[in-house]
């Protein structure tokens, strides 16, 4: 195993401020998805683990984190921010190698990573109530609280990130925070810690345990002194998560993923939009919950787009994370294996692959590397145009009109993102209402992270809003005070 930055022994629990050997005191290997060697071990949480994590977490909110005002909250994430973006590099190397991630995209993750603490660090005096018009001889007004115990449930592809958005908003607002990372990646989490003590954060303010989502995370899922959930992940995972929660009644912020449309009208201007159109399909070999996988294009620009995004797939590079090419490797074997299940059917269904990346021959024989796709004319009903594959692979979809074109963009279970683009001002307004999403842009598609932006989705993507004060109101509670005075 490497020598990794930022980490002492990882194979441990961060609970009440202390680092210690988990409950079980058994271990998980993690395998370094470019090369398939063992990278580090990692503690097996158990339902110990969590119960002892809650428990600090409440004692925290009891003690010195519960009694700092906003503004000393607000101080404290500012110095961890600080403290993220002096180790930006060591964070950047060790996502790149955990996740298989190119360098240069690790490196902006950890950069977000430190923008999201800045943001919530500057709002967290911020988030007022209000006072209510009402009845002769009272005083009604609003106090936003924080819930307590949060629990914080975080995928593999983009650990910084969402622990960024979702721990940063909940610290903010004076939550406590129990963080499951996920077990395929989770050593920037342990980083996260590490840095979160050097910063001062009250011991007990952040608890880490990493662990399988069977034992670690349905144990927090189900916590009784859990008093909120934030979710990112699959869809049938994220159903046990949101039923586990019910049987505590507590809210549950849900990002389920989606398979998002970008819709490139005739009058695009395609020297614009072409690299958003393949990048947002490859960023993190397409392990990304709001990738643009959907290309809806208007018949009469079809094979124009087909063949200059098929230039760009030919162009790509694919190799090792710290080679920092263009696109990197799957996070694992499992997810290798789903997605060239997928490339087969669509061989076996008749797709045509208009452009595949090559692999070139000098890569790792152990890494977990797939042949980044594009597949076109692809029917809109087709599966692969309904799935979230969670792999570099894009297909094309014509559309006739305007109606045709929203009805195939809304035409999945999912509704996390989409791209319009086209140079009609009264078009992108239209459509942009029109699209069953939590975030529509408009020529451009990502808007460079957007920490500012709310971002969540409807139907099968999941419910709430991470990212800008909406994080923070969802990280509250409301209580109303009607005062009798006469």
């Amino acid at each position: 195993m490497q020598t990794l930055p930022l980490l002492g022994a990882s194979n441990h629990v961060y609970i009440g401020g202390h680092w210690r050997d988990g409950a079980a005191r058994e271990t998980l290997p993690l395998a370094n998805p470019s090369d398939g060697s063992r990278l580090a071990e990692i503690a097996r949480g158990t339902s110990a683990d969590i119960d002892a994590a809650v428990v600090a977490a409440q004692a925290a909110l009891d003690g010195e984190w519960g009694r700092l005002t906003a503004a000393e909250r607000g101080r404290a994430l500012m110095r961890l921010s600080q403290r993220v973006l002096a180790a930006a590099d060591d964070l950047a190397r060790l996502e790149a190698l955990d996740v298989g991630k190119p360098l240069k995209q690790a490196k902006a993750d950890a950069l977000a990573l430190a923008r999201y603490l800045e943001f919530y660090a500057g709002a967290a005096d911020k988030v007022m109530g209000a006072t209510i018009p009402f009845a002769a001889g009272f005083t009604a007004l609003t106090l936003r609280e924080p819930h307590g115990v949060t629990g914080h449930i975080v995928p593999w592809n983009y650990p910084m990130q969402i622990i960024g958005r979702s721990v940063g908003a909940a610290l903010a607002m004076g939550n406590a925070c129990v963080l499951k990372p996920a077990e395929e990646a989770c050593l920037t989490a342990l980083a996260f810690a590490r840095l979160a003590a050097d910063a001062g954060l009250p011991a007990g303010a952040l608890n880490v345990v990493p662990g399988l989502g069977e034992e670690a995370g349905a144990a927090l899922s189900a916590h009784p002194g859990v008093a909120h959930l934030s979710f990112t992940g699959s869809v049938a995972v994220g159903r046990l998560v949101q039923a586990a929660a019910a049987q505590n009644t507590i809210p549950v912020t849900l990002e389920l993923g989606g398979k998002s449309p970008q819709l490139v009208f005739a009058d695009a201007d395609l020297d614009a939009a072409l690299p958003f159109l393949v990048n947002a399909g490859i960023q993190n070999a397409g392990q990304t919950c709001s990738a643009g996988s959907r290309i809806l294009v208007e018949r009469s620009r079809l094979d124009e787009v087909v063949q200059r995004m098929a230039e760009r797939y030919q162009r790509l590079s694919v190799g090792p994370a710290l080679d920092d090419l263009d696109v990197g490797p799957l996070i694992s074997a499992r997810q290798r294996d789903v997605v060239e299940r997928y490339l087969a059917f669509a061989r076996d269904s008749g797709l045509a692959a208009v452009a595949q990346a090559s692999l070139g021959s000098q890569l790792p024989a152990g890494g977990f590397y797939v042949r980044p796709t594009l597949l076109a004319p692809v029917s809109d009903a087709h599966r692969l145009a309904q799935e979230e594959i969670f792999g570099p692979v894009q297909v094309v979809i014509p559309f006739d009109d305007e109606a045709g074109a929203i009805a195939i963009a809304n035409g999945t279970a999912y509704g996390l993102v989409a791209g319009v683009w086209t140079r009609d001002g009264g078009r992108a307004l239209r459509v942009a209402r029109s699209l069953k999403c939590g975030q529509v842009f408009v020529n451009n598609y990502g808007a460079g992270g957007g920490v500012e932006l709310p971002f969540g989705g409807v139907k099968s993507s999941g419910h709430g809003r991470e990212k800008g004060f909406e994080a923070l109101y969802g990280f509250s509670t409301l209580k109303t005070v009607a005062i009798h005075h006469g």
